[in-house]
């Protein structure tokens, strides 16, 4: 690494990563203090510092005023996950997709969404049931509140050629949002639509998705008794 290089704190980070990343530092190892480092580098202790909260912000390194900076034990890793299409999840299992619109309805924002959804008290959304099947066989019970305010043209869809899930996918970009995986015990409906004895075990997803601070759905999907997911990290 040359003098001028040096001078850049992100080829200082990129340098510490390295040595982080090859293993020259292990895990928990006391790395060399910032003055050390600012002499190797032939730059200002400033500049290592900065390299160094960069690293610390990353969560790979640990610093500890009078005690110095480690290499992380256990450093984070980051997941991104994209909202599946249901379809297509179907079909890559080399099943026969299709869905049905069970409800279709205005509701008011109900009390447990209240939360997440930044909204004046009496606002409506649109709510709807979808099931999506799998070779005819009950695949996910979907119950949606949507935020027609945010998506004005979701409110126009009568969801027969396309499903609510997928209309959204593709037409509707989002900011952020948070998921929530969980068991749960099949009542009364969800034992109805998919065949089997109330009590049963199932797994279900929460996911609210948002544009900025505008609100756009929340969705609760119950797949069918006995779904695994797979996914990669």
């Amino acid at each position: 690494m040359t003098a001028k290089e040096a001078n850049s704190w992100t080829r200082i980070r990129g340098e510490l990563l390295r040595r982080i990343n090859e293993r020259v530092w292990q895990p928990g190892d006391l790395i060399p203090g910032e003055v050390d480092l600012a002499e190797e580098f032939g730059c200002a202790r400033t500049t290592v510092n900065r390299a160094l909260r960069d690293l610390a912000d990353s969560g790979l390194v640990t610093r500890k005023r009078k005690a110095g900076t480690r290499v992380a034990v256990n450093p984070p890793h980051k997941a991104t996950l994209t909202i599946p299409i249901i379809r297509a999840d179907v079909e890559a299992r080399g099943c026969v997709y299709r869905h049905a619109l069970v409800t279709r309805e205005e509701r008011y924002l109900p009390h447990h969404l209240g939360g997440a959804f930044r909204l004046p008290e009496g606002a409506q959304l649109l709510y709807t049931e979808t099931m999506h099947y799998a070779d005819d066989r009950p695949f996910i019970f979907e119950e949606r509140y949507t935020n027609v305010d945010t998506v004005p043209a979701f409110g126009t869809m009568d969801f027969e050629d396309i499903s609510a899930n997928e209309w959204l996918v593709q037409n509707t970009p989002y900011s952020g949002g948070d998921m929530v995986f969980f068991a749960a015990n099949a009542d009364e409906t969800l034992a109805r639509y998919f065949d089997t004895a109330p009590g049963t075990a199932v797994f279900a997803i929460e996911r609210t998705t948002w544009d900025g601070s505008d609100p756009i759905t929340h969705v609760r999907m119950t797949y069918t008794p006995g779904y695994r997911m797979r996914t990669q990290i």
